[in-house]
């Protein structure tokens, strides 16, 4: 896994895909991007955190936000937990990164 320049929240692995650290606040008046939250991309969300519409959740607004099908969007780690670990199967992965990056510093 390749490290993006201070973004420890954000891995290219040797796949080429992405990986993501996120940690998540279900419950929130609406869903959003928060910045950053220690080692972890913050995401507000919506959503309860009751039989897995969190996750659901944090999926569908991440493929919409970036512009790619949920089904390019897997769940790696932390399925109970609010640091969570994504993967991103994508060809465009400097594309994305520069989003993600784009949405922290928001």
């Amino acid at each position: 896994m390749t490290e993006l320049s201070a973004t420890p929240w954000l891995q290219i692995t040797s796949k080429g895909d992405l990986q993501l650290t996120v940690h998540v606040q279900p419950g929130a008046k609406t869903t959003s991007c928060a910045g950053v939250h220690g080692d972890a991309l913050k995401i507000r969300l919506h959503a309860p955190p009751v039989d897995g519409k969190a996750n659901q959740a944090l999926i569908a607004w991440l493929a919409k936000t970036l512009g790619c099908p949920q089904s390019a969007i897997e769940l790696i780690r932390g399925q109970t937990s609010r640091r969570k670990t994504l993967s991103i199967h994508t060809e465009q992965a400097d594309v994305l990164s520069r989003q993600l990056q784009a949405l922290a510093s928001d």
